[in-house]
Protein backbone atom coordinates (compact mmCIF):
# COMPACT_ATOMS: atom_id res chain seq x y z
CA UNK A 1 0.00 0.00 0.00
CA UNK A 2 1.37 3.15 -1.08
CA UNK A 3 1.27 6.01 1.85
CA UNK A 4 0.50 9.72 2.00
CA UNK A 5 3.52 11.88 2.39
CA UNK A 6 4.85 15.32 3.09
CA UNK A 7 8.10 16.48 1.88
CA UNK A 8 9.59 19.99 1.83
CA UNK A 9 11.32 20.53 -1.50
CA UNK A 10 13.07 23.61 -1.50
CA UNK A 11 14.15 25.55 2.11
CA UNK A 12 16.03 28.48 0.83
CA UNK A 13 17.34 30.47 3.74
CA UNK A 14 19.76 32.68 3.75
CA UNK A 15 21.04 36.06 6.10
CA UNK A 16 22.04 39.30 3.84
CA UNK A 17 24.54 41.23 6.20
CA UNK A 18 23.91 44.39 4.26
CA UNK A 19 19.94 44.13 5.03
CA UNK A 20 20.35 42.49 7.77
CA UNK A 21 17.43 40.76 6.57
CA UNK A 22 16.44 36.76 6.01
CA UNK A 23 15.21 35.88 2.65
CA UNK A 24 13.45 32.83 2.73
CA UNK A 25 11.80 30.20 -0.32
CA UNK A 26 9.63 27.50 1.05
CA UNK A 27 7.89 24.63 -0.96
CA UNK A 28 6.77 21.18 -0.28
CA UNK A 29 5.37 18.25 -2.20
CA UNK A 30 2.56 15.92 -1.29
CA UNK A 31 0.45 12.39 -2.45
CA UNK A 32 -1.83 10.86 -1.14
CA UNK A 33 -2.23 7.08 0.20
CA UNK A 34 -3.38 4.43 -1.87
CA UNK A 35 -6.39 2.95 -0.25
CA UNK A 36 -9.80 1.26 -1.41
CA UNK A 37 -11.62 4.67 0.07
CA UNK A 38 -9.30 6.91 -1.92
CA UNK A 39 -9.29 5.03 -5.00
CA UNK A 40 -12.76 5.45 -5.04
CA UNK A 41 -13.05 9.24 -4.22
CA UNK A 42 -10.22 9.45 -6.89
CA UNK A 43 -12.14 8.04 -9.74
CA UNK A 44 -15.87 9.59 -8.46
CA UNK A 45 -13.80 13.18 -9.16
CA UNK A 46 -11.60 12.44 -11.82
CA UNK A 47 -8.38 12.70 -9.64
CA UNK A 48 -5.08 11.47 -10.14
CA UNK A 49 -3.60 9.39 -6.66
CA UNK A 50 0.24 9.10 -8.80
CA UNK A 51 0.09 12.98 -9.04
CA UNK A 52 2.48 14.55 -6.89
CA UNK A 53 1.38 18.16 -6.11
CA UNK A 54 3.39 20.64 -5.12
CA UNK A 55 2.86 24.22 -3.21
CA UNK A 56 4.89 26.91 -2.69
CA UNK A 57 4.50 28.64 1.17
CA UNK A 58 7.25 31.43 0.99
CA UNK A 59 8.32 32.81 -2.24
CA UNK A 60 11.11 35.29 -2.29
CA UNK A 61 9.89 36.70 1.78
CA UNK A 62 12.38 39.43 3.54
CA UNK A 63 11.89 39.61 6.64
CA UNK A 64 13.89 42.07 9.36
CA UNK A 65 14.37 40.43 12.19
CA UNK A 66 16.53 42.52 14.60
CA UNK A 67 17.96 41.48 18.46
CA UNK A 68 15.15 43.26 20.23
CA UNK A 69 12.29 42.82 18.08
CA UNK A 70 8.37 41.30 18.80
CA UNK A 71 7.55 39.43 15.91
CA UNK A 72 3.79 38.53 15.73
CA UNK A 73 3.24 35.50 13.31
CA UNK A 74 -1.09 34.77 12.88
CA UNK A 75 -2.66 33.33 9.98
CA UNK A 76 -5.22 30.21 9.29
CA UNK A 77 -4.42 26.87 10.84
CA UNK A 78 -2.10 24.86 8.24
CA UNK A 79 -1.01 28.29 6.16
CA UNK A 80 2.23 27.66 7.28
CA UNK A 81 3.03 29.50 10.71
CA UNK A 82 4.80 26.51 12.18
CA UNK A 83 7.26 26.04 9.30
CA UNK A 84 8.27 29.66 9.33
CA UNK A 85 8.75 29.65 12.60
CA UNK A 86 10.93 26.32 13.12
CA UNK A 87 13.02 27.97 9.95
CA UNK A 88 13.67 30.56 11.24
CA UNK A 89 14.70 29.29 15.17
CA UNK A 90 17.11 27.56 12.59
CA UNK A 91 18.95 30.67 10.78
CA UNK A 92 19.00 31.81 14.59
CA UNK A 93 20.48 28.86 15.62
CA UNK A 94 22.44 29.15 19.24
CA UNK A 95 21.21 32.73 20.26
CA UNK A 96 17.51 30.81 20.08
CA UNK A 97 15.55 29.07 22.87
CA UNK A 98 11.98 27.75 22.59
CA UNK A 99 9.58 27.57 25.04
CA UNK A 100 8.73 23.98 24.33
CA UNK A 101 12.36 22.85 24.64
CA UNK A 102 12.56 24.41 28.61
CA UNK A 103 13.75 21.20 30.52
CA UNK A 104 13.22 21.00 34.43
CA UNK A 105 12.03 18.86 37.00
CA UNK A 106 8.19 18.76 36.60
CA UNK A 107 7.89 17.03 40.14
CA UNK A 108 9.66 19.57 42.52
CA UNK A 109 8.53 22.16 44.16
CA UNK A 110 9.10 25.56 41.25
CA UNK A 111 11.21 27.04 43.55
CA UNK A 112 13.64 24.53 43.84
CA UNK A 113 14.01 24.39 39.70
CA UNK A 114 14.70 27.91 39.26
CA UNK A 115 17.54 30.39 39.84
CA UNK A 116 20.85 29.95 41.29
CA UNK A 117 19.60 31.19 44.34
CA UNK A 118 16.23 30.92 46.89
CA UNK A 119 16.07 35.13 46.33
CA UNK A 120 17.13 34.86 42.35
CA UNK A 121 14.44 32.15 41.72
CA UNK A 122 11.80 34.57 43.88
CA UNK A 123 12.53 37.50 41.27
CA UNK A 124 12.10 35.33 38.64
CA UNK A 125 8.37 34.13 39.41
CA UNK A 126 7.64 37.21 40.90
CA UNK A 127 8.15 39.36 37.12
CA UNK A 128 5.88 36.25 35.23
CA UNK A 129 3.23 36.99 37.98
CA UNK A 130 3.58 34.08 40.13
CA UNK A 131 4.35 35.68 43.20
CA UNK A 132 2.01 34.01 45.28
CA UNK A 133 3.77 32.30 48.27
CA UNK A 134 1.82 28.74 48.12
CA UNK A 135 3.28 28.67 44.13
CA UNK A 136 6.60 28.78 45.30
CA UNK A 137 5.82 25.49 46.96
CA UNK A 138 3.68 23.84 44.01
CA UNK A 139 5.34 21.84 41.78
CA UNK A 140 4.93 21.90 37.67
CA UNK A 141 2.32 19.39 37.82
CA UNK A 142 0.17 21.55 40.28
CA UNK A 143 -0.56 24.65 38.58
CA UNK A 144 -3.14 26.01 36.36
CA UNK A 145 -2.73 26.24 32.37
CA UNK A 146 -2.02 29.75 32.75
CA UNK A 147 0.55 29.40 35.69
CA UNK A 148 3.04 26.70 33.67
CA UNK A 149 2.91 29.28 30.81
CA UNK A 150 3.78 31.93 33.31
CA UNK A 151 6.32 29.38 34.59
CA UNK A 152 7.64 28.67 31.13
CA UNK A 153 8.50 31.81 30.49
CA UNK A 154 10.51 33.04 33.43
CA UNK A 155 12.44 29.89 32.55
CA UNK A 156 12.99 31.64 29.27
CA UNK A 157 14.55 34.66 30.85
CA UNK A 158 16.61 32.44 32.92
CA UNK A 159 18.12 30.89 29.96
CA UNK A 160 19.48 34.15 29.00
CA UNK A 161 19.05 33.37 25.18
CA UNK A 162 18.55 36.59 22.96
CA UNK A 163 15.49 35.02 20.79
CA UNK A 164 12.50 33.60 22.79
CA UNK A 165 10.68 31.56 20.02
CA UNK A 166 6.76 30.22 20.97
CA UNK A 167 4.69 28.42 18.72
CA UNK A 168 0.87 28.02 19.28
CA UNK A 169 1.50 30.51 21.38
CA UNK A 170 -0.95 31.36 24.43
CA UNK A 171 -3.54 28.43 22.43
CA UNK A 172 -4.43 26.74 25.54
CA UNK A 173 -5.10 29.99 27.35
CA UNK A 174 -8.72 31.46 27.77
CA UNK A 175 -8.67 34.88 25.75
CA UNK A 176 -8.51 37.25 29.02
CA UNK A 177 -5.04 35.42 30.05
CA UNK A 178 -3.58 35.35 26.82
CA UNK A 179 -3.55 39.10 26.45
CA UNK A 180 -2.50 39.21 30.56
CA UNK A 181 0.44 37.06 29.18
CA UNK A 182 1.27 38.80 25.92
CA UNK A 183 0.93 42.38 27.95
CA UNK A 184 3.49 41.21 30.47
CA UNK A 185 5.78 39.16 27.70
CA UNK A 186 6.27 42.15 25.34
CA UNK A 187 7.09 43.88 29.01
CA UNK A 188 9.56 41.57 30.10
CA UNK A 189 11.40 41.36 26.88
CA UNK A 190 11.72 44.82 26.81
CA UNK A 191 13.26 45.17 30.13
CA UNK A 192 15.55 42.53 29.53
CA UNK A 193 16.63 43.34 25.54
CA UNK A 194 16.01 40.19 24.03
CA UNK A 195 13.23 39.64 20.66
CA UNK A 196 10.26 36.98 20.82
CA UNK A 197 9.12 35.23 18.20
CA UNK A 198 5.65 33.70 18.62
CA UNK A 199 3.24 32.09 16.59
CA UNK A 200 -0.77 31.72 16.81
CA UNK A 201 -3.80 31.86 14.80
CA UNK A 202 -5.25 33.54 17.46
CA UNK A 203 -5.33 38.01 16.22
CA UNK A 204 -6.30 39.49 19.46
CA UNK A 205 -3.19 40.32 20.78
CA UNK A 206 -1.95 42.69 18.84
CA UNK A 207 -2.50 45.89 21.26
CA UNK A 208 -1.00 44.00 24.07
CA UNK A 209 1.64 42.31 22.68
CA UNK A 210 2.50 45.84 20.52
CA UNK A 211 4.62 43.44 17.78
CA UNK A 212 7.10 45.92 16.09
CA UNK A 213 6.44 43.06 13.15
CA UNK A 214 3.14 41.55 12.22
CA UNK A 215 3.50 38.74 9.63
CA UNK A 216 -0.12 37.58 8.43
CA UNK A 217 0.43 33.97 6.36
CA UNK A 218 -2.79 33.25 4.25
CA UNK A 219 -3.05 29.94 2.37
CA UNK A 220 -0.61 29.47 -0.36
CA UNK A 221 2.05 32.00 -1.13
CA UNK A 222 0.49 35.23 -0.13
CA UNK A 223 1.78 36.25 2.92
CA UNK A 224 1.34 39.99 4.73
CA UNK A 225 4.16 41.96 6.59
CA UNK A 226 3.61 45.17 8.37
CA UNK A 227 6.54 47.15 10.28
CA UNK A 228 5.26 48.91 13.46
CA UNK A 229 7.24 51.12 15.98
CA UNK A 230 8.85 50.15 19.17
CA UNK A 231 6.98 51.46 22.06
CA UNK A 232 6.19 50.93 25.55
CA UNK A 233 2.95 50.00 26.57
CA UNK A 234 1.84 51.08 29.86
CA UNK A 235 -1.73 49.67 30.68
CA UNK A 236 -2.66 45.95 29.30
CA UNK A 237 -6.05 46.37 27.24
CA UNK A 238 -8.07 44.80 30.06
CA UNK A 239 -6.87 47.33 32.47
CA UNK A 240 -9.45 49.84 30.55
CA UNK A 241 -12.18 48.27 32.17
CA UNK A 242 -11.21 48.28 36.02
CA UNK A 243 -12.25 50.62 38.93
CA UNK A 244 -11.96 50.94 42.39
CA UNK A 245 -14.67 51.16 44.88
CA UNK A 246 -15.30 51.01 48.40
CA UNK A 247 -15.12 47.90 49.81
CA UNK A 248 -16.28 45.52 52.73
CA UNK A 249 -15.30 42.41 54.37
CA UNK A 250 -17.45 40.16 52.00
CA UNK A 251 -14.78 41.48 49.15
CA UNK A 252 -11.98 40.62 51.14
CA UNK A 253 -13.28 37.28 51.78
CA UNK A 254 -13.99 36.40 48.48
CA UNK A 255 -10.27 36.43 47.24
CA UNK A 256 -8.98 35.60 51.05
CA UNK A 257 -7.64 32.57 49.52
CA UNK A 258 -5.21 33.91 47.37
CA UNK A 259 -3.17 35.73 50.17
CA UNK A 260 -0.10 33.25 51.84
CA UNK A 261 -1.82 34.58 55.36
CA UNK A 262 -5.10 33.51 53.94
CA UNK A 263 -7.94 35.46 56.55
CA UNK A 264 -6.33 34.79 59.92
CA UNK A 265 -5.85 37.24 62.33
CA UNK A 266 -6.58 40.50 60.04
CA UNK A 267 -5.76 43.33 62.18
CA UNK A 268 -9.27 45.52 62.65
CA UNK A 269 -9.96 47.31 59.42
CA UNK A 270 -10.13 51.13 59.26
CA UNK A 271 -10.85 51.16 55.70
CA UNK A 272 -11.66 48.55 52.90
CA UNK A 273 -11.53 49.03 48.90
CA UNK A 274 -12.58 46.94 45.98
CA UNK A 275 -10.82 46.70 42.40
CA UNK A 276 -13.43 44.76 39.94
CA UNK A 277 -13.82 45.03 36.30
CA UNK A 278 -16.86 46.68 35.03
CA UNK A 279 -17.15 44.66 31.64
CA UNK A 280 -17.63 41.36 33.04
CA UNK A 281 -18.81 41.68 36.69
CA UNK A 282 -15.63 40.15 38.08
CA UNK A 283 -13.73 41.19 41.45
CA UNK A 284 -10.46 41.96 40.74
CA UNK A 285 -8.39 42.60 43.88
CA UNK A 286 -8.49 44.19 47.47
CA UNK A 287 -6.84 46.29 50.19
CA UNK A 288 -7.12 46.54 53.81
CA UNK A 289 -5.91 49.71 55.36
CA UNK A 290 -5.77 48.79 59.47
CA UNK A 291 -4.78 50.55 62.54
CA UNK A 292 -1.22 50.87 62.76
CA UNK A 293 0.75 48.68 65.71
CA UNK A 294 1.97 50.44 68.52
CA UNK A 295 5.34 49.72 68.06
CA UNK A 296 7.47 49.37 64.64
CA UNK A 297 11.14 50.28 64.33
CA UNK A 298 10.92 51.17 60.75
CA UNK A 299 8.05 53.74 61.85
CA UNK A 300 10.81 55.03 64.29
CA UNK A 301 13.37 55.57 61.40
CA UNK A 302 10.70 57.06 59.11
CA UNK A 303 9.87 59.62 61.54
CA UNK A 304 12.84 60.45 62.98
CA UNK A 305 13.16 58.84 66.26
CA UNK A 306 9.89 60.29 67.56
CA UNK A 307 7.42 57.99 69.31
CA UNK A 308 4.02 58.89 69.20
CA UNK A 309 0.73 58.55 71.58
CA UNK A 310 -1.49 56.01 70.99
CA UNK A 311 -4.38 58.35 69.92
CA UNK A 312 -2.37 60.58 67.60
CA UNK A 313 -0.92 57.33 66.24
CA UNK A 314 -3.97 55.92 65.34
CA UNK A 315 -5.39 58.86 64.11
CA UNK A 316 -3.05 60.21 61.52
CA UNK A 317 -1.46 57.08 60.52
CA UNK A 318 -2.76 54.07 58.74
CA UNK A 319 -1.17 50.47 58.04
CA UNK A 320 -1.70 48.80 54.50
CA UNK A 321 -2.24 45.35 56.12
CA UNK A 322 -3.29 43.34 52.75
CA UNK A 323 -3.16 43.70 49.22
CA UNK A 324 -4.60 41.10 47.40
CA UNK A 325 -4.99 40.62 43.53
CA UNK A 326 -6.77 37.62 41.90
CA UNK A 327 -3.88 35.44 40.63
CA UNK A 328 -5.26 36.21 36.90
CA UNK A 329 -4.45 39.71 37.08
CA UNK A 330 -1.29 40.03 38.15
CA UNK A 331 1.92 41.31 36.60
CA UNK A 332 0.38 44.13 34.29
CA UNK A 333 0.70 47.24 37.14
CA UNK A 334 -3.01 46.40 39.11
CA UNK A 335 -1.44 46.14 42.26
CA UNK A 336 0.24 49.49 42.14
CA UNK A 337 -2.83 51.36 40.74
CA UNK A 338 -4.64 49.50 43.78
CA UNK A 339 -1.99 50.94 46.29
CA UNK A 340 -1.66 54.50 44.72
CA UNK A 341 -5.72 55.12 43.92
CA UNK A 342 -6.54 54.29 47.44
CA UNK A 343 -3.59 56.38 49.64
CA UNK A 344 -5.39 59.27 49.99
CA UNK A 345 -8.91 57.03 50.09
CA UNK A 346 -7.08 56.59 53.64
CA UNK A 347 -7.94 59.70 54.48
CA UNK A 348 -5.20 60.02 56.94
CA UNK A 349 -1.70 61.93 56.80
CA UNK A 350 0.46 58.92 56.75
CA UNK A 351 0.13 55.14 55.50
CA UNK A 352 2.80 52.55 56.47
CA UNK A 353 2.79 49.08 55.00
CA UNK A 354 5.58 45.88 56.34
CA UNK A 355 5.32 43.55 53.36
CA UNK A 356 8.22 40.89 52.58
CA UNK A 357 7.02 40.19 48.80
CA UNK A 358 8.19 43.99 48.29
CA UNK A 359 11.83 42.37 48.22
CA UNK A 360 11.16 41.11 45.01
CA UNK A 361 8.15 42.87 43.47
CA UNK A 362 8.68 46.84 43.78
CA UNK A 363 5.09 47.92 43.42
CA UNK A 364 4.43 49.56 46.66
CA UNK A 365 7.42 52.35 45.61
CA UNK A 366 5.63 52.13 41.99
CA UNK A 367 2.87 53.34 43.68
CA UNK A 368 4.28 56.43 44.92
CA UNK A 369 5.39 54.81 48.93
CA UNK A 370 9.17 55.47 50.14
CA UNK A 371 11.27 52.17 51.39
CA UNK A 372 12.76 52.91 54.47
CA UNK A 373 14.52 49.66 55.77
CA UNK A 374 14.59 46.08 55.65
CA UNK A 375 13.23 44.83 59.09
CA UNK A 376 15.60 41.58 59.78
CA UNK A 377 14.17 39.23 62.44
CA UNK A 378 15.86 38.58 65.62
CA UNK A 379 19.18 36.11 65.23
CA UNK A 380 17.32 33.82 67.81
CA UNK A 381 14.56 32.56 64.47
CA UNK A 382 17.57 32.04 61.94
CA UNK A 383 19.15 29.80 64.85
CA UNK A 384 15.42 28.06 65.05
CA UNK A 385 14.93 27.22 61.93
CA UNK A 386 18.84 25.78 61.26
CA UNK A 387 18.02 23.12 64.36
CA UNK A 388 14.24 22.36 62.81
CA UNK A 389 16.18 21.83 59.89
CA UNK A 390 18.60 19.39 61.61
CA UNK A 391 14.98 17.68 62.73
CA UNK A 392 14.23 16.72 59.22
CA UNK A 393 11.72 20.00 58.76
CA UNK A 394 12.59 22.41 55.11
CA UNK A 395 12.72 25.72 55.76
CA UNK A 396 11.16 26.47 52.70
CA UNK A 397 8.01 24.35 53.17
CA UNK A 398 7.36 25.96 57.15
CA UNK A 399 4.60 28.34 55.47
CA UNK A 400 2.30 25.40 54.66
CA UNK A 401 0.42 23.91 58.11
CA UNK A 402 -0.59 20.81 55.68
CA UNK A 403 2.89 20.04 56.01
CA UNK A 404 4.17 21.07 59.07
CA UNK A 405 1.04 18.63 60.35
CA UNK A 406 2.46 15.84 58.50
CA UNK A 407 6.27 16.06 59.61
CA UNK A 408 5.29 16.90 63.40
CA UNK A 409 3.21 13.31 63.17
CA UNK A 410 6.30 11.36 62.07
CA UNK A 411 8.30 12.67 64.90
CA UNK A 412 9.35 9.97 67.42
CA UNK A 413 8.86 10.72 71.28
CA UNK A 414 12.66 12.10 71.06
CA UNK A 415 12.11 14.24 68.58
CA UNK A 416 9.07 15.70 69.81
CA UNK A 417 10.50 16.64 73.25
CA UNK A 418 13.86 18.76 70.50
CA UNK A 419 10.66 20.55 69.12
CA UNK A 420 9.11 21.55 71.73
CA UNK A 421 12.83 22.39 73.52
CA UNK A 422 13.33 24.71 70.13
CA UNK A 423 10.03 26.86 70.19
CA UNK A 424 10.34 26.48 73.97
CA UNK A 425 13.29 29.10 73.79
CA UNK A 426 11.63 31.36 71.14
CA UNK A 427 10.23 34.69 73.60
CA UNK A 428 8.56 36.05 70.55
CA UNK A 429 4.72 37.37 72.24
CA UNK A 430 2.95 36.45 68.89
CA UNK A 431 4.30 32.82 68.68
CA UNK A 432 3.41 32.28 72.69
CA UNK A 433 -0.30 33.79 72.11
CA UNK A 434 -0.48 31.08 68.54
CA UNK A 435 -0.03 28.11 71.11
CA UNK A 436 -1.99 30.02 74.55
CA UNK A 437 -3.84 32.84 73.05
CA UNK A 438 -2.23 34.59 75.46
CA UNK A 439 1.35 36.76 74.35
CA UNK A 440 1.96 37.54 78.00
CA UNK A 441 2.09 33.40 79.48
CA UNK A 442 4.80 32.71 81.66
CA UNK A 443 7.89 30.64 80.53
CA UNK A 444 6.99 27.45 82.78
CA UNK A 445 3.02 27.83 82.09
CA UNK A 446 4.34 28.28 77.88
CA UNK A 447 6.59 24.82 78.47
CA UNK A 448 3.79 23.26 79.99
CA UNK A 449 1.53 23.74 77.03
CA UNK A 450 4.05 22.91 74.30
CA UNK A 451 3.92 19.60 75.90
CA UNK A 452 0.25 18.94 75.66
CA UNK A 453 -0.08 20.83 72.29
CA UNK A 454 -1.60 19.03 69.28
CA UNK A 455 0.07 18.03 65.94
CA UNK A 456 -2.58 21.27 64.85
CA UNK A 457 -1.40 23.91 67.34
CA UNK A 458 2.38 22.77 66.77
CA UNK A 459 1.90 23.04 62.96
CA UNK A 460 0.66 26.47 63.08
CA UNK A 461 3.76 27.96 65.21
CA UNK A 462 6.05 26.56 63.20
CA UNK A 463 3.82 28.45 60.18
CA UNK A 464 4.16 31.41 62.57
CA UNK A 465 7.71 31.17 63.00
CA UNK A 466 8.51 31.22 59.67
CA UNK A 467 6.71 34.70 58.93
CA UNK A 468 8.77 36.31 61.73
CA UNK A 469 12.13 34.95 60.30
CA UNK A 470 11.08 36.38 57.31
CA UNK A 471 12.97 39.93 56.69
CA UNK A 472 10.74 42.74 55.58
CA UNK A 473 10.39 45.73 54.26
CA UNK A 474 9.04 48.83 55.80
CA UNK A 475 7.70 51.29 53.43
CA UNK A 476 5.90 54.96 54.24
CA UNK A 477 4.19 57.59 52.39
CA UNK A 478 2.82 60.87 53.27
CA UNK A 479 0.10 62.85 51.76
CA UNK A 480 2.03 66.41 51.51
CA UNK A 481 5.69 67.64 51.56
CA UNK A 482 5.49 69.05 54.89
CA UNK A 483 7.69 68.66 58.19
CA UNK A 484 6.62 64.74 59.53
CA UNK A 485 4.11 65.68 62.86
Amino acid sequence: MKREFFKILRAIKKFDRNTKSFHINISYKTATAITPRTLVVSEAFGLGLDKNRSQVLYDNVNLRIGPKDIIYITGESGSGKSVLLRHLEKLLRSNAVSIHDIKFDASKPIIETIGKTVEEGLTLLCKVGLNDAFLFLRNYKQLSDGQKYRYRIAKLVETKKQYWIMDEFCSTLDRDTAKIVAFNLQKLVRQEGKAILVATTHTDLQEDLAPTVRIHKYFGREINVKSFPHKLLENCSISKHVSIRKGSMTDYHKLAEFHYRESKRLPPPRKIFAMERTDVDELVGVIVYSYPPPLCSGRNKALLGRRLRFKELNSQLSLISRVILHPKYRTIGLGTKLVKDTLTLAETPFVEAVAVMAKYNPFFEKAGMTKITAQRHDSTYAEAINQLHQLGFNPYLLPSEKLNKEKVEELSIRQKIQLNNILGKIKNPRLRRTLENNPYVDDDSYKAALEKASYAKLANMLKTLSILSQEKIYLFWTASQQKVF
